[in-house]
């Protein structure tokens, strides 16, 4: 028999999935929007402000603060670390390769990401760290399934943080100047704008959607290490490639999308195969999506198709 329960309870485990997902895909979808490049290494970015925001919970713990003051306290130190971190890796890793051939700054990426995850594993040693629950565990009752507080907490951040870079980007001087440099820099810096200012301002914004991603991932599975922003990273990229990369509002789709999808295979892989596969193979799902999409439809769900440009 149909469990109608079970179902609703994937359904929000998708979401909250999917809401971290979007943060993250934003990134990736704004940098190649402007620049036409896949930033590999944003993943860990997200990593560092999980870690920075981790090590400042911890050395704060023993002064009794509450533990939402706590997660505010990390999340504002974890946003400017991230920030910075971002702004070099843009000003000297990429901005010297923006005119060579578009493999250069992929293998850079691929590269920096590496060094990243180095760093991270020599600063804070390659075990596993244990965040801690800084919010109330009870479960809060939703028609039959449940929600942790913490689930509540990244539904919400994660929509009032996309709806304001959905109206900054649609609404201010600097999303102007984001729009108009992605259509085209040249023109945009013959109009007055100043195309490295927007681009590292573009790097700033998306490392800190990171930052907050990465804090609300360790919260979510109460644990970080440096490991921890590579596959989110990957699926990220996935969800900007389902939405249609270089779109804001296909990066949210894509990444929502991509968790329901994920969620729902996981908790219905076993059913599907008998029993053969469980739902620890969960991360086929975000995999297959890719090729999928990228055999059928390249240009994503809300991409524009090339032959429409002519």
């Amino acid at each position: 028999m149909f469990n109608y329960d079970i179902l609703l309870q994937q359904i929000l485990n998708g979401l909250v999935l999917g809401s971290v997902y979007a943060l993250i895909a934003l990134g990736y979808t704004m940098v190649y929007g402007i620049l036409q490049l896949i930033n590999f290494a944003h993943g860990e970015v997200l990593m560092v402000g999980a870690m920075v925001g981790l090590t400042a919970i911890n050395a704060l713990s023993g002064f009794g603060l509450p533990g939402p003051l706590l997660l505010v306290i990390a999340v504002l130190v974890a946003i400017p670390v991230c920030v910075v971190l971002a702004m070099a890796m843009e000003r000297l890793a990429y901005r010297p390769l923006r005119n060579a051939p578009r493999l250069s700054p992929l293998i850079t990426a691929i590269g920096l990401s590496i060094t990243l995850q180095t760093v991270a594993m020599i600063i804070w040693k390659p075990n596993p760290i244990v965040f801690p629950d800084l919010l109330p565990t009870d479960p809060i009752p939703v028609f039959g399934a449940v929600l942790a507080p913490k689930q509540l907490l990244i539904l919400v951040v994660s929509a009032i943080m996309m709806s304001g870079l959905l109206v900054l980007v649609n609404r201010t001087k600097l999303g102007r100047a984001m729009r108009a440099t992605a259509e085209n820099s040249r023109i945009a810096q013959l109009m007055g704008v100043n195309s490295n200012r927007v681009i590292s301002a573009t790097f700033a914004i998306g490392a800190a959607l990171a930052a907050v991603a990465g804090i609300l991932v360790a919260m979510n599975y109460n644990i970080a290490q440096f490991y921890m922003g590579f596959l989110p990273g990957l699926k990220a990229f996935t969800a900007a490639v389902l939405g249609g990369i270089g779109n804001l509002a296909g990066a949210v789709l894509g990444g929502l999308l991509l968790g329901l999808i994920e969620s729902l295979g996981a908790g219905y892989i076993g059913q599907l195969t008998g029993g053969f596969l469980g739902s620890h193979y969960q991360d086929i799902f975000a995999f297959a999506v890719l090729i999928i999409v990228l055999v059928f439809r390249p240009s994503g769900i809300m991409g524009e198709r090339v032959a429409d440009r002519a």
